[in-house]
C-alpha cells in the first residue's frame, strides 16, 4: 500500500475484524478469562481511542495500555530538577512541548515560565544547540527525554556541540529504555498478559531481534505494529492467530518502516554518547534496572547533572492518582478515582492526563465518557 486512505479502508477492516472474531473464538474455548494484549507504545494507545478500535473487537479481548508514553514515566523529582535547573539564573530550559504541563511537587514546566523562567518548546535539540549559538552569555540545558526513539537525535546533537566546543550548551538526560520496561512488566506478580503490540517507532531504531528473548523464555507472542487502524487491527490479527496456534514468535507487520537488525548509524551515535545507568526511576514503575541512560565520561561537560547542582529528591505521587495502576494495567483509565473530576487535561494530576499518547489523555478525549459516568454511579 502506498497511499494513507488504503490503511483506512472500511471493507478491509471489517474483513480482519471477521478474522479476529474467528480465531478469538477458537483461543476462548475451555478459558475461563479473556485474551490480554497490551500495546507498549503510547502512540498504539492512541490510534486505538481515535479510531474506536477496541469498540470493535471481540468482547474476549482486553487491551492492556502499557507504559510506552515517555512522558507519562516520568518521575515527579525529575520534574522537580527540571524546574530547579530552569530557574538558575542566566539560564535557558529547552524542551518539548508536551513536557511542559507535567506536574512535579510545586509547579510544572510552564508553572515555572509563567514565574519568569525561561523555559522555551524546541521540536528537536538541534533547536536547543542553535540557541546556545544565539546566546553565547547563556547556559541552554535540553531536556532529552524519550525511549531508543529520540536517543540518536539527542546523540548526534551532543556530538555536534563537542565537534563545534559550544560549552554553553549541556543536556538533562532522561532518555529511557523499552527492553528491561517490558521485563519489569512480564516479571511483575500477577500480571496476565497473552501477548504484546511492539512499538513501531522504537524498532525502527533498535530493530526487532531484540525482543526474541519474550518469545523464548516467556513464551509470549510480539508483534511489531505500525499506527494506521489497519495496522494496529492486522497486527491484533496476527497476535491472535499466534494463540490459537499455539506459537509464541516475534513477527513484524511494520515491515515497510522497521528493519529487523536496526539502524546502525542511529545505534553508533547512541553508543558513542550514552551508556546505561545502574537503575532508573519510572513513575508507577518504581525504579527499573538499567532502564534508563546517562552521558559517557568523554562527553562529561555537555551533562547537566555534573554541570549544576540537581536536587535529585524522590517525590511520591499524589496519593488520588493512580497513574501507576493504569500504566500497569492493573485499572482502566476511567477507573481512577479522579479521572474526569480533579484531573482533566486542563488541570492534570498526573502526567497519562498531560500527554496526547497518554492512556487517560486519550480516553478523556476519545472515550465515551457518558458510559463512564454511568458505571460510576452503578458502582
Amino acid at each position: 500500500m502506498r497511499y494513507v486512505d488504503e490503511f483506512r479502508d472500511p471493507a478491509k477492516a471489517k474483513f480482519l475484524l471477521k478474522e479476529i472474531d474467528s480465531l478469538t473464538r477458537r483461543v476462548m474455548a475451555g478459558r475461563d478469562r479473556p485474551v490480554s494484549i497490551m500495546e507498549v507504545c503510547g502512540g498504539h494507545t492512541h490510534s486505538i481511542f481515535r479510531y474506536g478500535i477496541e469498540k470493535m473487537l471481540p468482547a474476549d479481548i482486553e487491551l492492556v495500555h502499557g507504559p510506552g508514553c515517555p512522558v507519562c514515566v516520568l518521575p515527579m523529582g525529575r520534574v522537580d530538577d527540571c524546574v530547579a535547573l530552569a530557574e538558575m539564573p542566566d539560564a535557558i530550559f529547552a524542551t518539548f512541548g508536551d513536557a511542559m504541563r507535567v506536574p512535579g511537587s510545586r509547579k510544572s514546566l510552564l508553572g515555572a515560565k509563567a514565574d519568569g523562567a525561561d523555559v522555551r518548546m524546541v521540536y528537536s535539540p538541534l533547536d536547543a544547540l542553535q540557541l546556545a549559538r544565539e546566546n553565547p552569555r547563556k547556559e541552554v540545558v535540553f531536556f532529552g527525554l524519550g525511549f531508543e526513539t529520540t536517543m540518536p537525535s539527542t546523540a548526534l546533537t551532543v556530538i555536534q556541540a563537542a565537534v563545534e566546543e559550544i560549552i554553553n550548551f549541556s543536556l538533562f538526560c532522561n532518555h529511557i529504555t523499552i527492553i528491561p520496561t517490558i521485563k519489569a512488566i512480564l516479571d511483575s506478580p500477577g500480571m496476565q498478559l497473552d501477548g504484546f503490540l511492539g512499538p513501531g517507532h522504537v524498532s525502527m531504531v533498535i530493530g526487532v531481534a531484540p525482543y526474541d528473548f519474550i518469545a523464548e523464555a516467556y513464551g509470549k507472542p510480539l508483534v511489531v505494529a505500525g499506527f494506521e487502524p489497519l495496522d494496529v487491527l492486522h497486527s491484533i490479527w496476527m497476535v491472535i492467530r499466534q494463540i490459537a496456534e499455539g506459537r509464541s514468535e516475534v513477527e513484524n507487520q511494520y515491515r515497510r518502516i522497521a528493519p529487523q537488525e536496526g539502524n546502525a548509524k542511529s545505534l553508533a551515535a547512541v553508543a558513542e554518547v550514552f551508556e546505561l545507568r545502574e537503575f532508573f526511576e519510572w513513575r508507577g514503575l518504581g525504579s527499573i534496572d538499567h532502564s534508563g541512560v546517562r552521558i559517557r565520561d568523554a562527553y562529561a561537560a555537555y551533562d547537566a547533572e555534573r554541570k549544576f547542582p540537581v536536587p535529585a529528591v524522590r517525590i511520591a505521587d499524589p496519593k488520588s492518582c493512580q497513574c501507576g495502576e493504569v500504566l500497569k494495567g492493573v485499572i482502566k483509565p476511567w477507573q481512577c478515582k479522579v479521572f474526569g473530576k480533579a484531573c482533566k487535561p486542563e488541570t492534570p494530576l498526573g502526567a497519562l492526563m498531560v500527554s496526547s499518547e497518554g492512556a487517560c489523555a486519550a480516553w478523556y478525549q476519545y472515550g465515551d465518557l457518558d458510559s463512564v459516568a454511568r458505571k460510576v454511579e452503578v458502582t
